[in-house]
């Protein structure tokens, strides 16, 4: 098919629908695994910065943030039955802009992270979804909280069961969460809802079992949510943010 048109979107909306998803369903299909072939980019008017810079200058439309992380992120984003086994190719393959210097650099940080698909799922995670957490709690200073969502298997979406275990959100499939502990369930779903109304975790509307949660700009303070060992109890504590992980965030930071 060849159409000189002056309206691209006219010239789409004509295109038989069957063609179109075969095109749609190929070049996603095309993209590397995990990814998304269609992504925002500055084009200096809708999108007049990088989001990156846009926070470092304090450009924030909210007045507090709560930002809350999976443990395991990246897994499902991540080939983890082919995966890149050179940690090089994989970070050049996930940003095709980097030049060997950045690929070897994160070959570098990420080398003492277990095994290579370990690896992968780590640089996926922290580049994409808990890095950029880091970031903004940096734009909202002495008005954001973080969290992290420890429950295994802790990847990317498994927190939606724990914030509306009795919800049709699924659908048909829904099932229960898999740790049906209802003091963990008051207590993860009662921080957003405190959040909501008071812009404070801590203003807790029912008592739950979470203990203060201190802002993370006190020490890098991080509320995890977990389970016990034996998978009995809700596991509710405070921690300190990983230095090393911090670390990796400061070099996606600076490429980014």
């Amino acid at each position: 098919m060849n159409r000189v048109v002056d309206d691209s979107l006219t010239c789409l909306r004509g295109v038989n629908e069957t063609l179109l998803e075969t095109i749609n369903t190929n070049i996603n299909e095309g993209g590397f695994f995990g990814t998304f072939v269609f992504v925002p980019v500055v084009d200096g008017t809708f999108i007049t910065q990088r989001p990156i810079e846009a926070l470092k200058q304090g450009k924030v439309n909210g007045k507090a943030l709560l930002s809350i992380t999976n443990t395991n992120e990246g897994v499902i984003f991540v080939n983890q039955t082919n995966p890149i086994t050179n940690m090089s190719l994989y970070a050049g393959t996930l940003f095709p802009k980097f030049g060997p210097k950045q690929d070897s650099k994160t070959a570098e940080l990420y080398a003492s992270l277990g095994t290579p698909l370990e690896q992968d799922d780590a640089i996926m995670a922290e580049s994409i979804f808990i890095c950029p957490t880091f970031y903004l709690l940096s734009a909202f200073p002495n008005r954001s909280w973080k969290g992290q969502f420890a429950i295994p298997p802790a990847t990317h979406g498994e927190d939606l069961y724990y914030y509306f275990p009795t919800s049709s959100l699924f659908g048909p499939l829904a099932v229960p969460p898999a740790f049906n502990n209802t003091l963990f369930l008051a207590a993860f779903s009662g921080a957003f809802m405190a959040f909501v109304v008071s812009q404070d975790p801590n203003d807790q509307i029912v008592p739950t079992i979470t203990p203060y949660w201190d802002m993370y700009s006190n020490d890098s303070t991080v509320m995890v949510f977990n389970q016990t060992a034996d998978g009995t109890s809700p596991d509710i504590h405070v921690d300190n943010a990983d230095a090393s992980q911090l670390e990796r965030c400061r070099f996606w930071n600076s490429v980014g």
